[in-house]
């Protein structure tokens, strides 16, 4: 392994972000003498990011950590089309409305994990609609589409995937690797950005930037990876029986985020603490060494450092204390999501849909005949039982061991 001298690649190295690097003795040293702008791109298809992007937010903020600038890039513009790397079809557009919203919504996140402001490496958040929108086509083919070998972009993993398959890709989407490329252009001339840093799908789209930015400009910039994140059962990180683990309060509760991170595989304890949580490297390999039923102290650990980060440190006290209620003391916690019922009665298949428990009718019917649903610790099989509630005494509603939410009668 290199021996890295500037403290940003120390730093990426020994917490286990790096998986490709363009020139990384360059960048190094570059790292190693002056302030690095470098961004990310985020596309904004929901009003949340979830914690598949979650790596890429820490490693912005190791770049802030260690002294350098992060630029967040939204894809306000790409937006518009959509990335097509890995993705089996294409994703629906949105309305220029629906893009602002889900911008300012992400944006509330960011500033949980960045400082933002005018100094020399605060964090800055540009949209990409403010280049893209403004390009004019024929200009544009002339300039900078001259620059790129269709040949070469149809060898990419991502365009090949989908063409392997005989599945659709669109001339809209097929551009999308050409704004990409751009906007790494427009970035180092407007933001003296040098680093672009993306996940290991998106190496191909950064080179392009990389080789487009030096023929245009004649300028150096760099490229860095991380490895695709898996969990130690070989799932996708961020994927859950329940859906998508959300980053925003209003689409996950800090209780749930806080049991994601507690459920962790033991093999992953060690690897998320490095990637998740800024403790010291020191007091992760302490956590790491517990053995047997030990090893979920540090799981606790896990959970609250992660929560906190996210979600600031009360909620993941709070979140930690109810956990310990409801498992330990058998009470049920004030943190639990809640739903409150206005008609006093609520059939069990509906309160597991809204509460999120189960992600369709289908799936609430079939958790219920495998006795794995329980009212205030008792099981239930009836799927059309219904839910009778009364002021004052919320009902606990149970999904296995480690999903529990209120009904409250309101």
């Amino acid at each position: 392994m290199m021996e890295y001298k500037s403290e940003l690649l120390r730093t990426l190295s020994s917490r286990g972000y790096i998986h490709q690097v363009t020139d990384a003795a360059a960048l190094d040293a570059l790292a190693a003498s002056q302030v690095v702008p470098a961004y990310i791109g985020f596309d904004p298809t929901a009003p949340s990011l979830h914690v598949g992007s979650l790596v890429q937010i820490m490693m912005l903020r190791r770049l802030q950590q260690t002294g350098h600038k992060p630029i967040v890039l939204m894809g306000g513009g790409t937006g518009k089309i959509g990335d097509p790397s890995f993705k089996d079809e294409a994703r629906k557009l949105m309305t220029d409305e629906t893009i602002a919203s889900n911008i300012a919504s992400i944006k509330r996140v960011f500033e949980k994990f960045l400082k933002f402001g005018d100094g020399p490496t605060d964090a800055v958040m540009v949209d990409n609609a403010e280049w893209l929108d403004k390009l004019e086509y024929i200009p544009f083919l002339r300039e900078v589409g001259q620059h790129f070998s269709v040949n070469r972009m149809l060898s990419f993993d991502s365009v090949k995937l989908r063409l392997d398959r005989e599945q659709s890709l669109s001339f809209l989407e097929f551009n999308y690797m050409i704004l990409q490329g751009y906007d790494f252009l427009e970035l180092s001339r407007r933001a003296g950005c040098r680093l672009q840093m993306g996940g290991s799908d998106q190496w191909g789209n950064i080179v392009n930037g990389i080789e487009l930015t030096r023929r245009m400009d004649g300028k150096e910039v760099f490229g860095l990876t991380t490895p695709l994140i898996t969990t130690a059962d070989g799932g996708k990180m961020g994927k859950t029986a329940a859906g998508a683990v959300w980053l925003n309060e209003e689409q996950l509760s800090a209780y749930d985020y806080w049991q994601f991170w507690r459920n962790t595989h033991d093999g992953d304890v060690g690897r998320f603490l490095r990637l998740f949580t800024d403790l010291p490297l020191e007091r992760i390999a302490e956590l790491e060494a517990l053995e047997g039923s030990d090893i979920n102290q540090a799981k606790v650990v896990l959970a609250t450092e992660a929560t906190k980060l996210c979600r600031g440190a009360e909620a993941a006290v709070q979140a930690q204390v109810t956990a310990q209620e409801v498992f330990e003391q058998g009470r049920a916690g004030e943190g639990l999501p809640r739903l409150k019922v206005t008609e006093g009665t609520i059939g069990i298949v509906t309160a597991l849909t809204v509460l999120g428990f189960a992600a369709s009718n289908g799936e609430a019917r079939r958790k219920i005949a495998e006795g794995a649903v329980r009212l205030n610790d008792m099981p239930i099989k009836d799927e059309r039982y219904e839910i009778l509630l009364e002021q004052d005494a919320p009902v606990k509603i149970s999904l296995g061991k480690k999903r529990h939410g209120l009904l409250e009668r309101g």
